[in-house]
């Protein structure tokens, strides 16, 4: 029988299989199917800095609407203050509490003050690591690559610096260079890289001639781009590596450590598929295992990445100009009538 336990950033797993960041880890009546299901981990749904100042505006204006209506008036409602993160981190204990697996708490911030302050505050409900998401909007025409990278690199030393627990960082794929930007993340001391965000992108409705959000799941093949980096980055790097974004199936896991990942995360095939997806995801993955007498994780992690292919050219360009070279081959499979 094939073991499936593994560990990211220390923290050690029954398998590799992780809830990530979502609305479903609120959800108490589905955390427990997850857990029952055999989830590993549970990435509780993201603190974001927005949403808390948002919601500080909009409740300052609802308590200062009518304050102008007569002049003798000096305050309608008592003088009341937003509770910031406070709910979030109750909840998020709760969560702590109510588990026998291990969570992870997810932070958005802007401000490095800010991150610093709720990465604290996240740290003191208990959790067993923290997840950073870095994404920088581009907004301006002055403001270079250089400099946002160089902002982030700060933010994950200062939070390195100011946390006990486990640090791994959820980037994006668009940077100039990705592997060098996560190589100088992985000199700030960071435990894991989550590969990669799923950013929820506005459509255009043109009839209302508005934005709108469809509100759709991650394709099944978003999974190539984070494999392709897993690939790369696989022994190249001190920190853990995690791939997120599409993974839906047992075959997609095991694509995944095959690369050379530790984990992998699972969101959209649980929203898609019911809590027990994640059952048949170890399944297939154990059955896989003993088809293959592998008797452990470790036993083909790794195994196609770039440092342990024979081919050379399997993660360079030339694999780019091979398949242009057979890309006839597409109408095999979409035949023109």
């Amino acid at each position: 029988m094939a073991k499936l336990s593994t560990s990211y950033m220390g923290i050690p797993l029954k398998n590799p299989l992780i809830l990530g960041a979502c609305n479903l880890s609120s959800k108490p009546e589905t955390v427990k199917q997850l857990e029952e299901a055999g989830i590993a981990a549970i990435v509780y749904k993201s603190l974001f800095e927005e949403q808390i100042q948002l919601e500080n505006l909009q409740l300052y204006e609802d308590l200062t609407e009518y304050e102008e209506r007569h002049a003798e008036m000096t305050r309608l409602f008592p003088n009341l203050e937003h509770a910031g993160p406070k709910e979030h981190l109750i909840n998020l204990k709760k969560l702590k509490d109510q588990v026998n697996i291990p969570v992870i708490a997810s932070l958005n911030a802007v401000y490095e003050v800010s991150w610093i302050d709720y990465a604290e505050q996240l740290a003191k409900t208990g959790v067993d690591a923290l997840e950073i998401n870095l994404y920088s909007v581009p907004g301006y025409f002055e403001l270079n690559g250089s400099s946002i990278e160089e902002k982030q690199l700060e933010v994950v030393k200062a939070i390195k610096h100011a946390v006990k627990i486990p640090v791994s960082v959820k980037i994006s794929p668009f940077y100039t260079n990705t592997l060098n930007f996560i190589k100088r993340i992985d000199e700030t001391g960071a435990d894991g890289y989550v590969l990669f965000n799923r950013f929820f992108q506005p459509d255009i409705d043109i009839q209302k001639e508005e934005f709108f959000y469809p509100w759709e799941l991650t394709s099944e093949k978003d999974r190539m781009l984070s494999l392709r980096y897993a690939g790369l980055l696989y022994d190249n790097v001190e920190a853990d590596i995690c791939l997120s974004r599409g993974i839906y199936t047992g075959e997609d896991v095991i694509r995944a450590i095959l690369a050379g990942a530790n984990v992998v995360q699972v969101v959209s095939t649980v929203y898609k598929n019911q809590p027990r997806v994640v059952g048949e995801i170890l399944d297939t993955l154990s059955k896989w295992m003993d088809s293959k007498n592998y008797a452990s994780l470790d036993d083909f992690r790794g195994k196609l990445s770039r440092k342990n292919l024979k081919d050379p050219f399997a993660y360079k360009r030339a694999q780019y100009v091979d398949i242009l070279a057979k890309s006839e081959q597409i109408f095999k499979k979409y035949p023109m009538v």
